[in-house]
Order: C-alpha cells, then structure tokens, then sequence
C-alpha cells in the first residue's frame, strides 16, 4: 500500500475518533512513532499493515476493514489450477502409499532433536502443514524415545478436513503412549497458526475454540472420543476460495485443543488459553509447505518468516522441498520439454527470508548447508522385478502419477496429454533407464541464537 493512502486512513480515523496519533500508533501496534515513521517513508511489513487495519476495524462502527492495495506477492491463481489443496484424492494417495518421500522426511526431522534444547513447562513443536499425519506422528515417535518425560505441546495446522481427520486418527495411540501431552489442530495462516490468534478482527470475533479432554486410559478409549468430533469437524472445518488470491483459505479460525483429563492438572502450564497463546517453539516442521512455482518472495513473506518469528531461544525451523535433478523430472521433461517447476532454491529463498525479516534476523541463523547435507533422495517403492521385467501398466501408471504429483502439473494440462498413450512411454523409458524411480528434496535449517 502506497504510503500516502496508509496515512489518509490513520488520519481520517484518528479524526473521527478524536485520537492523537501517537496513541493510535501505541494502541495499534505498540509504537508510539508509527506514524511519524510513515511520514519519513519508512517501510513496514505486511504483519503490520494488518494490525493497523485490524485496530481500525475494531474501532469503527460496522467493523469494516479498509481497503489496500498491497504490492506484497499474492499468488493469484485460477482455482481449478489450485493443485495443492484441491488436487485428486485418488492421485495423492496413490503418491504417499508407492513413494518414501514421507517416511524419509520424517527421518531428516528427527536429526535436529538432537540439536534442540527445550525449556519448562514442555517441549513445544509446530508442524507447519500436517498433511495425513505421517511425518508428525513418525517425529513424535522419536521424540518421545528421547524425551520419555518430558511434557509436549504440539501443534499442527492443516486446512484440508480430510487430512486434518487422518492426523487425528494417528493420535489415540500417541497420548497413551505419552500421556503428558497437548494436542492443537488449527486451519488457521501461517502467520496466525503458531499464536492461535486471527489477525482480522472479523475472523478473531467469529473463532471457533474447542477443548477436548479424553477421558479413559487406553487407545481405544480416546480414539471413540476422537471419533465423536466429526460431527464438529463437518460444522467448522471448511474452506473457501479468495477471490482476491484464488487462494483457498479457512471459513472461520478453529482451535481444537485435546489432551488426557487425567494430566489436566500436570499440564495445566502447556494447556493454551483461547487470547493468551505463546509461540516460542522449540522445532517447527515446515515441509512442502508452498507451491513449486511460488516466487521466493511469496514464500518468504507468507510463510517462512512468520514462522521463523515463532521460534524460541536455541529453536530450530527445517523447510524441505522439492529439488528436482531426478529422473522423476525427466519424465516431465520428455512430455514438456523445458518444463521446470522449481526455480527457487533454499539459497535464494534463504535470502529473500532473511529481507523480509530485516532487523530481527540479526538472531538467527541461516543454514543451507553443502548439497551432500540438504538434498536427500525418496524412491517410488515398487517391487524388483516390476522395473527390471516387462513394466505393467499399473507401475508406469504409479511412476506417472508420482513425477506429475511432484512437479505439480495442473489437471487441465493432464488431461491433453494423457489422451494418448505417449506419456506411458516416456515413464517406461525413464524406468528402464534408472532401474527404477526416485526424487530429491532438499532442507534448510533457520535456528534461533540461544541466550
């Protein structure tokens, strides 16, 4: 938003609300300077611009918040392109049960538990994106090798109401195996979910909070309950599309928070408070948490930054993407010639994360690490003599899916392609070639300096 049309808004509402700027700039976001900062040409972020407009609404009859026009990235898309979050369920699933990417990711998690120092009352993790449960459930696994006393906190955000009922089916045996631990779920913004707190004054007033102690003391006790908040998720866990992004986005803030009743009182420091939530995480899971063909710009600012901010003392972030260099992409390019998704490396979104963060970057550190540290290889898991005999329809369909899915091509560019048989080829040739399929990610670490 252009300087001079932030200033008319604060000015207008400081007029009408008989408020001296420099009240509005401490009541707004802390600042008593804000305004005389803005008049100078001094930048602020996005983060920022957001409390402005959330105070302004807050404090003015209707509750409407201004308009702006952001020159912040939004990636605005067409949503039958929306490949992520609205993709074929047939095709992710067809992904996760024939390749290791999941299972492997986990593993790579697991390395920086030994590089984390947490602190009283718990052990607090976030998992940027939970997908199906797998990599949180497997990470939780070791972490409770680890730390077999020790409270958790966990949060994981996840949009998708299928996904976020498979990551609640994993949880059962995981609190009776460590009883002392408190599990959030939230559909919530990157830039909210770690603080379980809306930005927009709209959505704040409008959140759903629900706590959920587990009564009994076995697996299958706690699954039953689980189970009786479908109902509850049908209600409040749904999405809509942005017309302003094409992005899909939650219709109202839930908050589900479930831990056993009978650590209520051990765990009453860790249970978080609807208004009163802390960040300050010891591990945040940031995996393929963005689009391949996101700008390095968006993902900075939207994602990676807000959740770097989230970090306590000796905390530790680990993002993973897709790399590509994999015979998975020679697949791609033999039917697309040229054809290259991912653009951005952790360097250059490394750097762009530390811009966007400017002076509170200056305690973290930034880790690209060497290529024989970051890029780790997943293969799709089929049996030997599929790849070595004749290749079945059914495994260069599997391979297919898997390099589509990975470099994410768009259903509509799919559905040209496949009314031939061209692309079955292709697969076969890139099987035999390799003796098989795998792909590469690759991982970055942002760590918080300890005190």
């Amino acid at each position: 938003m252009k300087h001079d049309q932030l200033l008319g808004q604060i000015t207008a509402f400081c007029r009408q609300a008989d408020m001296a700027e420099s009240t509005f700039g401490r009541h707004a976001v802390n600042d008593g300077k804000l305004v005389a900062r803005l008049r100078e040409g001094k930048r602020i972020t996005i983060e920022t611009l957001d409390r402005i407009h959330a105070f302004i609404a807050a404090n003015t009859p209707g509750g409407v918040v201004p308009p702006r026009e952001l020159d912040a990235p939004i990636e605005r898309r067409d949503p039958r392109a929306n490949f992520r979050f609205f993709e074929n369920r047939q095709k992710y699933l067809l992904f996760v049960h024939t390749c290791s990417e999941k299972r492997v990711i986990a593993d790579r998690v697991i390395l920086e538990l030994g590089s984390i120092h947490p602190r009283p009352p718990a052990l607090r993790l976030f998992d940027a994106g939970c997908g199906d449960g797998t990599v949180l459930v497997r990470v939780l696994r070791a972490m409770h090798g680890r730390f077999p006393h020790m409270p958790f906190y966990v949060a994981g955000k996840e949009l998708s109401l299928e996904d976020a009922k498979l990551t609640l089916n994993k949880l059962p045996d995981r609190l009776f195996e460590h009883p002392a631990t408190v599990f959030v779920l939230t559909n919530m913004h990157y830039a909210e979910a770690p603080w379980l707190a809306p930005r927009a004054a709209a959505a704040a007033a409008g959140m759903v909070w629900r706590e959920v102690p587990l009564r009994g003391n076995s697996a299958g006790d706690f699954e039953a309950q689980i189970n009786d908040l479908q109902p509850f998720l049908q209600e409040n866990w749904r999405a809509n599309i942005s017309e302003r992004s094409g992005m899909p986005v939650y219709e109202r803030p839930v908050a589900l928070v479930i831990y056993r009743e009978d650590h209520q009182f051990l765990l009453d420091a860790v249970i978080p408070r609807a208004g009163r939530v802390e960040a300050n995480f010891d591990l945040i899971i940031a995996s393929q948490p963005y689009r391949a063909r996101s700008s390095e710009a968006f993902r900075a600012k939207r994602i990676i930054a807000p959740l770097a901010r989230a970090l306590r003392s000796g905390g530790r972030l680990i993002g993973i993407h897709s790399h590509g260099r994999d015979p998975g992409m020679e697949i791609i390019q033999a039917v697309w010639p040229g054809e290259n998704p991912f653009s951005v490396s952790r360097h250059e979104l490394l750097r762009a994360v530390k811009y966007e963060l400017g002076s509170t970057a200056r305690d973290l550190n930034f880790n690209a690490y060497s290529d024989s540290r970051s890029i780790f290889r997943y293969d799709m898991e089929a049996l030997p003599h599929e790849v070595t005999g004749p290749i079945g329809t059914s495994t260069a369909f599997a391979a297919w899916n898997a390099a589509v899915y990975v470099a994410q091509i768009e259903d509509d560019r799919l559905t040209e392609i496949t009314q031939s048989g061209g692309y079955l080829d292709a697969t076969r040739d890139v099987l035999r070639k390799h003796n098989g399929l795998w792909f590469y990610d690759e991982s970055y670490v942002i760590s918080r300096r300890r005190d």
